[in-house]
């Protein structure tokens, strides 16, 4: 069951991760595009990596045509390489790759990370670790495609195995496997943790835990 209506839900904006290029299997623009359209209609921003590429491009487009709202936050340097034209998105160049990250951060309710490469794994890993040593609980989900973040969840059992991943510095991301599957699984989470029927815009949020960032981020070893 989906969001009706802002007055009901307490997620503003969601962060997502996600490709800058469209991969080979047509499907992961597809789900991109359909969890933009799921977004707008039930009045959940986008916040993004601010390109007009890939599965970025395909949200973030997917959004806009239904009536949403996005913001988009890009580093100067890429302005020319990810093609950040789409009308529509409200968007900010920032000064760096740190700065884009706190600029996600503070848009936010929460994440999720579709299918991509690299810099999609870094930016949700690195959110991961910031729970883990208490920086944030905000939700963090896998809209899991095909797939295909299974071989990254193999790489957390081992590492709980072999004692990397440690009682006290446990992560419990949710797993989608669908679209629609992403805002009732991230409602659930946050009403969960709301004193007051799941208002309030985050703001059941313990203040201690939303924004304790300095200069660095954490890291856990």
């Amino acid at each position: 069951m989906l969001i009706q209506n802002r007055s009901t839900s307490i997620i503003r904006s969601v962060c997502v991760y996600c490709g800058s290029g469209p991969g080979y299997d047509p499907i992961y623009a597809q789900v991109a595009t359909q969890l933009g359209a799921i977004f707008a209609k039930n009045n959940v921003g986008l916040t993004y990596g601010g390109g007009g590429l890939g599965l970025m491009g395909a949200i973030a487009k997917s959004v806009v045509a239904n009536g949403g709202q996005v913001k988009g936050f890009i580093p100067g340097h890429l302005m020319e390489r990810e093609k950040p034209d789409i009308p529509g998105v409200d968007l900010t160049a920032t000064l760096d790759f740190h700065d884009r990250k706190m600029s996600f951060f503070n848009n936010a309710d929460a994440f999720v990370a579709l299918p991509g490469g690299c810099g999609t794994l870094e930016e949700v890993v690195e959110q991961l670790t910031w729970v883990q040593v208490g920086r944030h609980n905000k939700p963090i989900l896998f809209l899991n495609v095909k797939g295909f973040w299974d071989p990254l969840f193999y790489l957390f059992d081992h590492m709980r195995e072999i004692g990397f991943i440690r009682p006290g510095l446990t992560i419990n991301p949710l797993i989608a496997d669908y679209a629609e599957e992403v805002l009732p699984m991230l409602t659930g989470v946050l009403q969960s943790r709301c004193p007051s029927n799941g208002k309030g815009h985050g703001n059941c949020f313990d203040p201690s835990q939303l924004a304790l960032f300095g200069e660095e981020s954490a890291t856990a070893h």
